[in-house]
């Protein structure tokens, strides 16, 4: 006897005739049923007929969804997991199972433990939604209590975003706004509240912060790295200026100042011995690139005093150095090294307090967006920036570096800068592609070990829209698209869907819009702000 359920199969009456009713037969307990018997030739297209045939020779994997036992309790037991890492902020649906991946350098640094170094490199074309992805991860963040500062906003792409978050928003450029890199900022103000041996070494930590940025400005103007020398001329004048100052902040023309004073503790330095032509040959050199940053291409960005300090308690801070001409490269590059020494050193003021019990212990993201324009300023500058961000894991500090391609790297003068810019990619904890060329993908796949499957997926995503398309929603295939490689471990590749909160926060094509579009646009972030 047998019985008969609704099912996928089909039964046939004695006849033969297909009935319309489809039903699954099921054996009797203790019933022997022989299995079909497979003819010669090639399986039927639609598997084999019959009771535990199947009639279906493909069936698609299921889409795979997370949920907690609370949100989708009726589910339980019965939903099996994809195995994407769940730590983090939700960045985007994995491509292959559809499941949530989470993640962002410091919860898979402190959370999870999945990297050793708490930094992301980005790299992919224009186009390709990099800065969006970075944009989500600042919000996300930022709701865990992390303060993101975004170091030089070339664009701007965050303003905005951390406008709504509501943070702080600098801008620095001719007329608009100015920073003095002579000023301790922060750093300086911890160093006095905090006293005693700690605020020396604080305060100590400022003066070498200040030397490496008035060598930086000097490396942009000249296009070579500041000898040995001239360091010490400068921390010579730098230390006669605090003496002097008393307290008070001190300017670039109160630098070239002491160079043409030439007190005797900057003159033992030069070793002139008494001679003034000797200490004439010794500081010119210096004395003329100092002339260049206050009167040259820096113009008087950084010879005046501070215009907007970094408010050290604010929940998002943004450096907005949009108002800079994109052919202005030796003024880009000059202010976002003085964006990133200002707010690092902020960075490090915050921990000076929460270490002496003055204040609670904070963490923070920075973002260095668009890395190759302070790559290409100048020789040596390679080595500024490493000196800036090498240590972040011990500062308490997340990193997200952008740029396009490897050949940003390659681009910078000596074998050696170009060894230390691929530096930045190796050490990174994570390491984000967007759409790149087969050719840019086989180059960092010597880098960070990427297989060819992975290789092709990525190089797919750099296609543009088909001939073809022509509605307004058309994107390149490889928008929203990214993979995330971590160490040797296989790459995620996820799909990311922006909110209309975040589309409106973050659009980088206001300039390509009709008249009054803009406007109705404006009009609407004002109001998600």
């Amino acid at each position: 006897m047998r019985t008969s359920y609704l099912g996928t199969g089909w039964r046939r009456g004695a006849s033969g005739a297909r009935n319309a009713l489809p039903v699954l037969e099921m054996p009797d307990p203790g019933e022997t049923v022989a299995r079909p018997r497979r003819s010669s030739g090639a399986v039927p297209t639609h598997g084999w007929p019959g009771s535990g045939g199947g009639r279906v020779g493909y069936v698609d994997p299921p889409t795979m969804w997370r949920a907690t036992t609370v949100q989708a309790c009726g589910l339980w037991p019965f939903s099996a997991g994809s195995g994407a890492p769940m730590s983090g902020v939700p960045l985007g649906q994995h491509l292959a199972t559809g499941a949530t991946v989470c993640g962002d350098p410091l919860s898979w640094f402190m959370r999870a433990r999945y990297i050793s170094n708490p930094s992301l490199f980005m790299l992919g074309m224009p186009g390709l939604g990099k800065s969006t992805l970075v944009n989500r991860i600042l919000i996300g963040l930022a709701a865990q209590g992390v303060t993101p500062l975004v170091l030089g906003d070339l664009k701007p792409d965050y303003a905005d975003t951390v406008r709504a978050l509501g943070g702080q928003v600098i801008s620095i450029g001719r007329g608009v706004g100015g920073l003095n890199v002579l000023d301790p900022g922060a750093m300086g103000a911890a160093a006095r509240r905090i006293g005693g041996a700690a605020g020396e070494a604080l305060a100590a930590e400022a003066d070498g912060r200040i030397l490496n940025m008035v060598a930086a400005l000097l490396t942009i103007v000249r296009g070579q790295a500041v000898g040995d020398h001239e360091q010490a001329v400068l921390a010579a004048c730098l230390r006669h200026l605090r003496e002097r100052a008393a307290g008070r902040a001190y300017l670039l023309p109160d630098l070239l100042t002491v160079l043409t004073e030439g007190p005797e503790p900057v003159r033992a330095v030069t070793l002139d011995r008494g001679q003034e032509t000797r200490y004439r040959d010794a500081v010119d050199p210096l004395h003329r690139s100092l002339l260049g940053i206050l009167d040259g291409p820096l113009g008087g960005t950084f010879s005046a005093s501070t215009s907007t300090h970094i408010d050290p308690d604010a929940p998002a801070v943004c450096i907005d150095i949009s108002r800079i001409g994109e052919s202005d490269t030796q003024l880009t590059a000059a202010a976002m090294l003085a964006a990133w020494s200002d707010g690092l050193g902020t960075v490090a003021a915050a921990h000076a307090l929460a270490d002496a019990g003055l204040a609670p212990r904070r963490w923070f993201f920075t973002v260095l967006d668009e890395l190759w324009r302070p790559l290409r300023a100048a020789s040596g500058i390679v080595d500024r920036i490493d000196a800036l961000t090498r240590l972040n894991r011990s500062l308490g500090l997340g990193d997200a570096k952008i740029t396009h391609t490897l050949k940003d790297a390659e681009s910078v003068g000596t074998d050696a800068d170009r060894a230390k810019a691929r530096g930045f990619v190796e050490r990174a904890g994570m390491v984000v592609c967007a759409g790149l060329p087969k050719s840019e993908m086989e180059d960092l796949g010597r880098t960070v070990g990427l297989s060819r499957r992975e290789i092709e997926l990525v190089s797919s995503w750099s296609s543009p829209p088909g001939w073809a398309a022509t509605g307004v929603n058309d994107e390149p295939p490889g928008r929203g698209r990214f993979l995330i490689k971590v160490g040797g471990r296989p790459g995620i590749p996820i799909r990311m869907t922006i909110t209309d909160a975040e589309r409106l926060l973050h659009d980088t094509n206001t300039r390509w819009v009709k008249n009054g579009e803009a406007d109705r646009r404006a009009e609407a972030a004002a109001a998600v702000r």
